[in-house]
């Protein structure tokens, strides 16, 4: 530790003492100087992070109250309404939690609230990581985990919310084990050992909460861990910026920028689950009532992140076949498998489909602004589209019911909307992505216009154009233009015949898939002065006539927001701090 920053004696004494019996003075002093770039997008992450760890704290002082057994007793507790009814101890444990424990309905508001943001930080955190590209080389491995993370979180909010044993939850429940039996050959043996014999039975309860509390936090955090250790290593990614490149990082050191915004955030992210459990109110398990099989609430939805199953079960029409002496319910299996695998699948396999597409194997630490990465934008707004009608359907009964439509009539143009919606969002994505790049393209050739208009000695106005800031070229001319793979580019020769390397399925697939990349729009060769499709200044707003004077008070009155660019920022250090970092 540096002699010039101040540290009190305990404190010192305390870290020699650690120092000489584990040697962390390296590794700590290391981690103090890191850098961290500084941009809006990046604390999404952070919300992921620490919403799980509010959902640890809550979760074990719920767990000293919980009791997971579906032993039936008779209720005699504060909620009147339901007093002298016979439930499961789940059930009864959770009313006593929510009216008779001090703080327990806040914890149990606040801990389901942080289960919902825990699923948006993370579904939003991996499209920011999608758009920008942050999954290629070399974080493949990490962008394996987040997909691994998302059905994690799945998993452990179904198992999460099914437990109170209530009317809503148990409906859920009963949903999970059709689909369970829907598996072929051994969904039956998969649903019969899960809820120890017939549904419900008296086992699933204490299962779902050893899984709940224990197994898949485990994972959890052995996951977060390992994401968090490899970005340590690898180094963060950044948004284009002046001198910014894949070897050379700017940003705020660890100690003390980034420690102190990064443990205000964890207090800002539970001030807002401490006021949404306060305010909103959120699974009041006492107006559902115990679960029976013998009754259904109407406009029963899962939690928002369930929605897109909920949907798929919903849309799909009532289709069985036999194969080899077993009934598949295709109604079942379909909407299980099919939407997820197309996600989650998708997502898994494109940082690989995009390597091979365009024969990119580099290293890439500087992010991609979206609109420069067509294809890809592209297709991840055709997912967001698929997604979310498959989830818009999942209220299908809501819908038909505040819109006065025929329950059925939804239901069908969902099932038109699923199809038609992707491939229109893809097609639309793709022409503002090139426009964005065109309008780029002219800003780096022609300037940013003043509003200044001077008459040349010919009688022709003219507008005054002003080049962009360094920082804002800087972003623009940050785009990757994709190069044609050999492949692509000697696909056919001028004899006509095909090279060998583009012979054959995969062949022409690479070439179609190569051709989709290289649609974008270059950079032009003007360094954005002004000059450029008939303008005949000298580069640097004059023109002919004493346009000197009109220039520099067109650069100097012109609004300054004209230089800023929203997708991305740049970053400063501060001065005298270890604001670069660059691979040795």
């Amino acid at each position: 530790m540096s002699d010039d920053v101040h540290v009190p004696g305990a404190l010192r004494g305390l870290g020699n003492w650690v120092d000489e019996r584990f040697g962390g003075a390296g590794y700590v002093r290391t981690l103090m100087k890191k850098v961290f770039p500084d941009h809006w997008s990046f604390f999404l992450g952070e919300i992921a992070l620490y919403s799980f760890v509010i959902l640890l704290l809550t979760g074990t002082f719920l767990s000293l109250f919980f009791v997971p057994s579906m032993n039936d007793v008779v209720y005699h507790g504060s909620y009147i309404k339901l007093n002298g009814l016979r439930m499961s101890e789940a059930y009864a444990s959770t009313l006593r939690i929510s009216f008779d424990v001090r703080g327990g309905l806040l914890i149990r508001q606040i801990h389901h609230w942080a289960a919902d943001i825990f699923m948006v930080a993370i579904t939003v955190h991996m499209l920011r990581i999608f758009f920008t590209g942050a999954y290629r080389k070399p974080r493949e491995v990490n962008w394996l985990i987040g997909i691994i993370l998302f059905s994690l979180g799945l998993i452990e909010g179904l198992f999460g919310y099914s437990l109170p044993d209530d009317q809503l939850s148990g409906a859920g429940l009963r949903i999970f084990e059709g689909v369970l039996q829907g598996i072929p050959i051994v969904g039956t043996y998969l649903a019969y050992f899960l809820f120890g014999g017939g549904f419900p039975g008296n086992d699933i309860v204490p299962r779902m909460y050893i899984i709940h509390v224990l197994l898949i936090p485990g994972l959890i955090l052995a996951l977060v861990t390992a994401h968090l250790l490899i970005m340590f290593h690898q180094k963060h990614t950044a948004m284009p910026a002046k001198d910014q490149t894949d070897t050379h990082e700017l940003g705020q050191p660890f100690f003390p920028y980034f420690i102190a915004k990064t443990t205000a955030w964890l207090f800002f992210v539970f001030a807002a689950l401490a006021i949404l459990a306060t305010f909103a109110q959120i699974n009041p398990i006492w107006q559902y009532g115990p679960y029976t099989p013998l009754a259904i609430s109407s406009a029963s939805q899962p939690d928002w992140y369930m929605g897109i199953l909920e949907g798929a079960l919903r849309m799909m029409p009532a289709w069985e076949i036999n194969f080899l002496g077993h009934t598949l319910s295709l109604s079942v299996l379909i909407p299980f498998a099919l939407p997820l695998g197309i996600i989650l699948g998708g997502a898994a396999f494109w940082p690989w489909f995009e390597k091979w597409a365009t024969g990119d194997n580099s290293e890439h630490h500087v992010l991609d602004r979206p609109r420069n990465a067509a294809v890809r934008t592209s297709i991840g707004i055709a997912v967001v589209v698929f997604y979310g009608v498959l989830w818009a359907e999942g209220a299908n009964d809501v819908i038909a019911n505040k819109l006065q439509i025929p329950l059925y009539t939804v239901t069908w143009i969902s099932r038109v909307l699923v199809i038609v919606g992707p491939i229109l969002a893809y097609f639309a994505t793709k022409r503002i992505c090139i426009g964005l790049q065109r309008k780029d393209a002219e800003l780096l050739e022609h300037g940013l216009e003043t509003g200044i208009i001077v008459q040349r000695p010919n009688g022709e106005f003219e507008e005054i154009h002003r080049p962009v800031s360094e920082e804002a070229r800087a972003v623009l001319e940050a785009k990757k233009v994709p190069l044609a793979l050999p492949v692509g580019a000697a696909a056919v020769d001028e004899n006509g015949v095909s090279a060998p390397q583009a012979r054959g399925l995969m062949g022409k697939m690479r070439v179609r898939a190569n051709q989709a990349f290289l649609e974008t729009i270059p950079l032009p060769a003007g360094d954005g002065h002004g000059h450029g499709n008939g303008h005949e200044g000298n580069g640097h707003g004059e023109v002919e006539g004493g346009g000197q004077e009109h220039a520099a008070v067109g650069a100097s009155t012109a609004p300054a927001e004209l230089d800023r660019l929203p997708d991305a920022q740049p970053q400063r250090p501060d001065p005298g701090a270890a604001g670069d970092e660059s691979e040795s």
